[in-house]
């Protein structure tokens, strides 16, 4: 029967391509062609044996029906049953549907092996194509819809190859053979059960047409009710807090009335397409089996015909409603092979010129890893690199020797825009010397996160250059530019994992002490301590952190990253001001003998800066410390001012 469409799933999302889609999805598959080839195969050998077997049921039929008692002259005469011929034919029989079942054994373990595996392969696709996406495709699609890629979608296009693909074949192979036996064993009866089936079909179809409206208006109904609820249940201390629960039930009411009239209505027409075909087969049998009496009285035809045909009516009848829903399927398939497809084509970062030679991927990030000579996706490591390949690194001289980095910084006329016609900075340099601790301050909009983006290569400049001592960032991998960087941001981001896994990341070669030295330098040890299982907690629904413990936690995963550059965006905003003071502490701790940007809006915590660089509308108009632009009574002194009279 055709898929019945229940609460949630409603109509088919249609692509706008279904050839592209499907054509893109082959090719991304070819290398499982042979194996789909050999499941296609056996599929349609099952369906052969299973044609074949109610041709064999008539040998039977007629052989028992040799032997049974007849009347000759008004008086029974019993005839003899050939019992060896009716054991070659059952044995016949048992071989054929033996042999449907392995074969389609096979071709189901073949199929859900291969859609498997294929969704593996589009999962790692997305997953290595999203470390090459530029970050400024994410400032246009939300992380949701790219999740909604790896797992609907893909799944989505796994369920067609696995089933509807096989099923498909199958159907096909029986649809054809069912009606070259029927028209074999008999034209008469075949038109029969043919003009039942066509009706049957007619009443489907008109029945799809009509309900399928339903199907739109209920999940238009149903996505009224979820956001309805997503909103209300967000906002639930707002609603409280202005009465508005009134309204939100009336409007809530109003969504499942809607819900309710539309999810019944499509129902109630999608059910009744199992009685529709159940009552056509019925009538396809009634059919065959007065038209098949009538024939059978005749002569025309042997009483194994009709049985042959109660049969053949059914393997007729059945893919023609599988055909639908295999139809819908591939659709289905070919809207989430298009999303796929769309998101693998996208434009990905900028090739660089030493990638080949480098590093391809990293695996595992620090610049210890890198030095220590950890393997690549590539099978290479920075020590087996050839001394002019490591010169070309930050932290190898020109000999290909290690040496530290310092962290000189130079901006040099950068220019960006995240739009190439909507310039953001215009002209910005700058020279922040090693273990300087440096302050980018400025209005809403002024620049300073892009700044601190463009510094780490996460997006790439328009114009001028960005050096980290002396040597260009757009020359070394990007890898290379981020492992000089430690960074404690404003939003946090706590894992599900241990606290020693969440301190560590992503940093190989860490010990306890270092992780524990970390934790008592920003006051959080004697906290972890007393968790059940200390640093070995796992940090889960279970394991709830306070937004304080948690910027404290992403300081202490700096502290062990240990690199040379540090960036402090925003990071106490969210915080109360008795917390506020204890990361203030623990960040100035961590800046100690580093080079430092500090992004923040409370101007308070920046007065020791050795350099505050004020930013307005993409550029520099200001730049000191805090006494002196104070002194100068320009921007700096009125935001300042302005935020000691909006807390007075």
């Amino acid at each position: 029967m055709p898929p019945r469409m229940g609460r949630g799933q409603g109509p088919v999302e249609k692509p706008a391509d279904l050839g592209k889609a499907l054509s893109q999805l082959l090719d991304f598959c070819r290398k499982w062609i042979p194996g789909v080839i050999v499941a296609l195969v056996c599929g349609a050998l099952g369906a052969v044996c299973q044609i074949v077997g109610p041709d064999k049921l008539k040998d039977i039929t007629n052989e028992i029906a040799k032997g049974l008692p007849a009347l000759v002259n008004g008086k029974p005469v019993i005839g003899s049953i050939d019992m060896g011929a009716v054991s070659t034919v059952a044995w016949t029989l048992v071989a054929l549907y033996a042999g449907y079942a392995v074969l389609n054994y096979a071709q189901s373990w073949i199929m859900a092996t291969i859609t498997q595996r294929n969704a593996q392969d589009l999962r790692e696709a997305i997953s290595l194509k999203i470390n090459k996406l530029p970050l400024k495709y994410f400032d246009k699609v939300s992380y949701g819809d790219v999740l909604s890629r790896i797992t609907n979608d893909v799944d989505a296009i796994g369920q067609t190859l696995g089933q509807s693909l096989g099923s498909l074949i199958t159907s096909i192979t029986m649809f054809v053979g069912a009606l070259i036996m029927m028209f074999v064993n008999d034209v008469v009866m075949s038109l029969w059960a043919i003009g039942c089936s066509v009706v049957g079909m007619v009443l489907m179809v008109v029945i799809m047409m009509f309900s399928q409206k339903y199907f739109v208006r209920q999940q238009v109904a149903l996505g009224d009710v979820n956001g309805h609820v997503e909103e209300m249940y967000g906002g639930h201390i707002i609603v409280k807090a202005y009465s508005g629960e009134e309204d939100s039930i009336r409007r809530f009411e109003e969504y499942n009335q809607n819900l309710y009239e539309s999810g019944w209505k499509s129902q109630f027409l999608s059910s009744l397409m199992q009685p529709l075909m159940m009552f056509v087969g019925n009538l396809g049998f009634v059919a065959v089996c007065v038209v098949g009496a009538q024939r059978a009285m005749n002569g025309d035809i042997s009483f194994g015909v009709i049985v042959a045909f109660m049969m053949y009516v059914r393997l007729f009848t059945q893919p023609l409603q599988q055909f639908a829903m295999a139809f819908q399927n591939l659709q289905r398939a070919g809207a989430a092979a298009e999303r796929v497809f769309a998101f693998l084509g996208e434009p990905e970062m900028a090739a660089e010129p030493t990638q080949a030679e480098l590093l391809p991927a990293v695996a595992g990030a620090g610049t210890g890893a890198h030095a220590a000579g950890t393997k690549t996706a590539a099978g290479t490591g920075v020590s087996a690199m050839a001394p002019s390949q490591r010169a070309e690194l930050l932290g190898y001289d020109a000999q290909g020797n290690p040496r530290p980095v310092k962290g000189d910084v130079t901006f040099t006329h950068v220019s960006f825009g995240y739009e190439p016609d909507k310039p953001i900075i215009h002209d910005f340099s700058a020279t922040v010397p090693s273990g300087s601790k440096v302050a980018i301050v400025g209005p809403t909009g002024a620049g300073k996160t892009t700044m601190v983006n463009l510094l780490m290569r996460f997006y790439e400049i328009s114009g001028g250059s960005i050096a980290i001592d002396g040597v260009d960032t757009k020359s070394v991998p990007r890898w290379n530019v981020h492992d000089q960087f430690s960074m404690v941001l404003q939003d946090t981001w706590v894992f599900r994992g241990t606290v020693r896994e969440n301190i560590a990341y992503a940093k190989p070669g860490v010990t306890d002490q270092q992780i524990i030295d970390a934790c008592k330098a920003v006051g959080l040890h004697r906290y972890i301590a007393s968790l059940p299982a200390g640093y070995d907690t796992v940090l889960d629904d279970n394991t709830a952190l306070s937004a304080g413990q948690k910027q404290l936690l992403t300081i202490a995963r700096a502290m062990v990253q240990d690199a040379p550059i540090l960036i402090l965006d925003e990071a106490t905003s969210s915080v109360d001001t008795r917390t506020e003071e204890l990361i203030q502490k623990a960040m100035d701790q961590l800046a100690v003998g580093r080079t430092s940007f500090v992004i923040a809006h409370r101007l308070s915590t920046i007065k020791n800066a050795d350099m505050i660089l004020v930013m307005n509308h993409g550029d520099i108009i200001e730049r000191g410390t805090h006494e002196e632009l104070l002194a100068k009574g320009g921007f700096y002194a009125g935001l300042y001012n302005s935020q000691f009279a909006l807390t007075d």
